[in-house]
């Protein structure tokens, strides 16, 4: 391919990419980084939207617990004065709530009543996360089934909370609901799980609500997921650079972990300035983009290591890069472009996390193939302002010398 002087490009790119990052930074102090509830203390909360199959409530001194497995329904009654006892009721001889509720009420203190009786009794779950020892309160057990509820209806019940993220689990009669939620501090978490319940049974009916799972994060372990974070980021780039420098040259290796932390900056500085959710979904789109850029760099470096050896009547380094550049470039445009194809797919036909993940990996592809040119070029360059042959001697430089 003929020769495109990239070298004339190096110092004006360098200058505009020093520019956009240097407005990240003042971005980073005057907006900050709208971190995720990855990143921040909060509540997770896995709830269902089902209609209950049976109820169930204890009167008694007895601390009685109910435990629903695949095979069977266990109730365990223990504490001082009771006789202690686990009575176990395998589902194939209790095919539906209608039977197993007539055999669970025989135990002394228990009512078991049957709101579905034809339920299927192996397809069955309880409110475990709110407590499964049954008391006079009424606790629910739930059939397995397709309710119609869908994560729009739960972000309507849920409008007004703050810092709030709704996901789908499972589909059809498996659907649940992960519910995230920002918290300001470790003590609000009940306020944070009273909130949102209590705007779950207003919307849906307290009877119907099934709290599948809850855990609450600690401002101490958010804060070592982002110390995590940015470890793997560090020690992801020093890998690189390890790889990079056995097989090249320190200079081609420091060229190329510069490329990268250039493409995470001016990501860093989009995210920033647009306020985008940064997420552990946004960081794998960080971290795919230093995968994909030190592709493209070691492409273009294996080709000046091959043009260092081949070309002849050259010079200065500068003549070597640009040859180089130039004979990659159909390449690194056909890659890129083509990879843009299907990440702009997802970002126009998605929603969510995986938009905001597709936005940040355009940004990322199209400053992946401007920094494995002019920046890693840029660098290489200058570091070898004063290049002589390392891989032996050109032939016209031997041409010279006979000459002489």
């Amino acid at each position: 391919m003929k020769k495109l002087n990239f070298s004339k490009g190096f110092i004006p790119c360098v200058i505009a990419s020093c520019a956009i990052i240097a407005f990240g930074v003042v971005g980073f102090f005057v907006r900050g980084i709208n971190l995720g509830l990855d990143f921040k203390p909060g509540l997770i909360e896995e709830v269902r939207i089902s209609s209950p199959a049976a109820e169930l409530s204890y009167s008694g001194a007895a601390k009685v617990a109910v435990t629903l497995s695949a095979d069977k329904m266990d109730v365990v009654v223990s504490g001082t004065g009771a006789d202690n006892a686990t009575y176990s009721y395998p589902f194939y001889q209790y095919s539906n709530v209608g039977a197993l509720a007539s055999a669970v009420s025989e135990i002394d203190g228990v009512t078991m009543n049957a709101i579905n009786s034809s339920a299927d009794s192996t397809k069955l779950f309880l409110n475990s996360a709110v407590s499964n020892v049954l008391s006079t309160a009424k606790t629910y057990i739930y059939p397995v089934e397709n309710s119609g509820v869908t994560t729009d209806d739960i972000r309507a019940a849920l409008n007004g909370v703050d810092g709030i993220s709704i996901k789908q689990l499972g589909k059809d009669a498996d659907t649940s609901f992960q519910i995230r939620m920002a918290a300001s501090d470790d003590g609000s978490q009940n306020d944070l799980q009273s909130s949102v319940e209590s705007k779950l049974y207003s919307k849906f009916g307290k009877e119907k609500v099934a709290v599948v799972k809850t855990d609450f994060i600690g401002s101490s372990f958010s804060k070592s997921i982002a110390g995590k974070s940015v470890l793997m980021f560090i020690l992801t780039v020093l890998l690189i650079w390890g790889y990079a420098a056995i097989r090249f040259h320190w200079d081609f290796a420091l060229g190329s972990i510069i490329a990268l932390v250039h493409d995470t900056l001016i990501m860093m500085t989009f995210i920033i300035w647009t306020q985008m959710e940064f997420s552990t979904t946004v960081l794998a789109a960080v971290l795919t983009i230093i995968g994909y850029s030190i592709n493209a760099t070691v492409v273009i470096l294996d080709r000046i290591r091959y043009n260092l050896k081949m070309m002849d009547k050259v010079n200065s380094f500068n003549d070597i890069l640009d040859q180089s550049l130039s004979d990659t470039l159909t390449r690194s445009i056909l890659t890129t472009v083509t990879t843009l194809i299907a990440v702009i797919a997802l970002f126009v036909f998605t929603s969510g996390s995986i938009k905001d993940f597709s936005l940040a990996l355009i940004v990322g592809l199209v400053s992946g193939a401007y920094s494995s040119i002019f920046i890693s070029g840029a660098f290489i360059s200058a570091s070898r302002k004063n290049w002589k042959p390392e891989f032996g001697v050109h032939h016209s430089l031997k041409t010279v010398k006979a000459d002489e």
